[in-house]
Formats: structure tokens, sequence, C-alpha cells
């Protein structure tokens, strides 16, 4: 098993305007993950998971709760290979 994997997910339902992005990058951050989050033109939110495999699927099963004023209706995800990425940006 590898230290560090990738998973790109997609977040949809009332995911916008509800704090998602900001407390991602703070549950991101507090698992040791890198990477990005940001919104989409669609409604959906995007986010780059990128660490230890543990922090990583932390994070996702997160992303399906959100915030308490979000509403998250599916989560959608892949494995990429890792790309070295470091921190984790609200883009």
């Amino acid at each position: 098993m590898t230290d560090r994997i990738r998973r790109h997910v997609w977040v949809s339902g009332r995911v916008q305007g509800v704090w998602f992005r900001d407390r991602c990058r703070a549950e991101a951050l507090h698992r040791g993950v890198d990477g990005f989050v940001r919104n989409l033109a669609d409604g959906r939110v995007e986010a780059v998971l990128e660490g230890p495999p543990d922090g990583v699927a932390a994070v996702e099963a997160w992303c399906a709760l959100g915030p308490p004023q979000a509403r998250v209706d599916a989560v959608e995800g892949r494995d990429e290979p890792p790309a070295g990425v470091t921190g984790f940006a609200l883009a």
C-alpha cells in the first residue's frame, strides 16, 4: 500500500454559500490532507484530496455530511495518481 493517495470528489446539493469550502479546508488540514476545494458554476463543490489514505477517506466522509447549514445530496469520487501537491487551497 502506498503512503499517499489522491481522490477527486464532486459534492452536490445545497453546498455553496454554507461555509462548505472553509470547513472542508479545515478538516483537510486537521487530517494532514493536501489539495484544493472550489465552487463550480453548476452549484456543486469540487475537491481534490491528496495525502495518507485514512486522512483522505476521513475528509471524503466529511464531504458526505458537510457543515450544519449544508444539504449534501451526493458525493461522486474517483481515484487519481498522486501529483505531489502541498498545502490546501480555497480556489
